[in-house]
């Protein structure tokens, strides 16, 4: 139900709101925020909003950079984290036009909304239900540093294995043996437990919380199906609840996909389906796995553009690291149901017609939701406007473990892009489908490409402790 001006002035008088925040996302997918006090928000404030300077969120803007936020009232939740009561808000950056505002269109949320549109207008569907799974790891201790003369990282976790000889350290979990583990070995249960309560106070519907592979600390909260835009801006909300739970409960935690070299890394498998009038488009009894024909095609497009989806749904030098062979995470362009070797997965539990969907294993953390979850629709979209069929470009179904094929076997499959910088080539190679419709400026995507080749290019150039290790004696 919409909320009104009304609502909102009601929600601060019946809270004894003090502060309103307003939560801002930069190219990066990271909240920025402004804050006025409560007894300043009007109707005006929706109206004309809240100005900020666009440029210094990493939008390269042809308008001047000048824009302003305007909040809304739909997203207002209480933020728990706020000693003084705060009702926080999302919503859109418009471009300062006269006689109006206008969208500005490199806005992550306002690139949700157009590819939705576009959805709708193509007629094969008119909303999408996502599911993202988070992975993360809570730490008792992190730090690093950059410095000339000293390249190091810590990281520690009481009830990890590598504490098994240190004294007053209580239990410790075996290497890669953490999956579904329960108390007294689930330190963190009351934690995550708070996290998720938080999240469905936040209106965000939980559908489990659980210790996952990683002994060194490594979890996942799941949540229900929801719509794209709307499971965008809680994706953001899930990741902020994580992060200052945390550090509630004297923990520290992160999404970054291979913090702990040798163990399990962080994914966010997404979950996708199709919805036409209220009925399921991905779903016929005599299909594949039970899946239509639309959903074939929809799979054939994110198999074609895998490569340039790449740079968007693992867009760090660290995802890279995640996505090798040897553990759960995808490096085969390939679908299959209950496999998790291949970049999609069709979970074979989701046998009601409403529920048929396939999973895309590749996606971390480190992207920008709103930027990930529009690039998976426009993809799949183009594959169902050309016909993209998986099965007859050799996509698949691979009914294997792919890891345990023959070499000569191997070498016939095609593999995700092993870099960042790979990743990146293909995105400019490969991006067509993504301005379809003026969903994607073009001005937004060379400019996400120039910001990350000079993090590849600056990380490339940081000397690596395991180089020491290797080199320093030759």
């Amino acid at each position: 139900m919409a909320k009104s001006v009304q609502d909102i002035l009601n929600l601060i008088q019946e809270n004894d709101i003090k502060m309103i925040d307003f939560k801002m996302v930069d190219i990066n997918g990271q909240f920025r925020h402004v804050t006025i006090p409560a007894e300043h928000f009007s109707e005006e404030t929706l109206k004309d909003g809240i100005g900020f300077d666009a440029s210094n969120y990493g939008y390269a803007v042809v308008e001047k950079s000048d824009m302003v936020f305007i909040p809304d009232p739909d997203t207002a939740v209480m933020d728990p984290f706020c000693d003084i009561p705060t009702l926080s808000m999302t919503g859109n950056a418009m471009i300062i036009d006269n006689p109006e505002n206008r969208p500005l269109a490199q806005y992550p949320r306002n690139i949700v909304l157009a590819a939705e549109q576009f959805m709708k207008d193509t007629g094969i569907a008119d909303t999408m239900l996502i599911l993202p799974e988070f992975e993360f790891h809570l730490f008792d201790q992190v730090g690093w540093s950059v410095q000339a003369n000293d390249i190091s990282m810590q990281i520690d976790v009481n009830q990890s294995y590598w504490n098994s000889d240190c004294e007053g350290r209580g239990v410790v979990v075996p290497k890669q043996k953490n999956y579904h583990i329960a108390k007294p070995f689930d330190t963190t249960f009351e934690c995550r437990s708070e996290m998720c309560m938080l999240m469905e106070q936040a209106g965000i519907p939980i559908k489990y919380h659980h210790p996952e592979v990683g002994a060194s600390g490594q979890f996942e909260i799941e949540p229900q199906l929801g719509q794209m835009s709307k499971m965008a801006d809680a994706s953001m909300m899930i990741k902020y609840i994580i992060r200052n739970t945390a550090l509630k409960h004297g923990k520290t935690a992160t999404l970054m996909p291979k913090p702990v070299y040798g163990e399990a890394g962080n994914g966010m498998h997404v979950h996708m389906l199709l919805l036409k009038d209220g009925e399921p488009v991905f779903s016929d009894d005599n299909g594949y796995s039970h899946l239509s024909e639309t959903a074939h095609y929809f799979m054939g497009g994110l198999l074609k553009h895998i490569a340039s989806l790449c740079a968007i749904t693992n867009p760090s030098t660290n995802s890279f690291k995640r996505l090798v062979p040897g553990f759960e995470a995808p490096v085969t362009v390939g679908y299959a149901t209950s496999n998790r070797s291949a970049v999609i997965r069709i979970p074979a539990y989701a046998k009601t017609p409403n529920l048929r969907r396939f999973e895309l294993r590749n996606p971390d953390a480190t992207c920008n939701p709103y930027f990930c979850y529009a690039a998976l629709l426009m993809a799949g979209l183009d594959g169902v406007i050309n016909k993209i069929d998986p099965h007859a470009n050799g996509w698949g179904p691979y009914d294997v473990n792919l890891y345990n094929l023959p070499e000569e076997e191997k070498k016939k499959l095609k593999g995700l892009p092993t870099s960042l910088d790979a990743a990146l080539d293909a995105l400019e190679a490969d991006n067509d489908y993504l301005t379809a419709g003026g969903v994607f400026p073009k001005e937004l995507i060379a400019n996400f490409i120039k910001t990350k080749r000079e993090e590849c290019r600056q990380i490339a150039a940081i000397p690596h402790p395991a180089e020491f290790e290797r080199y320093y004696n030759l």
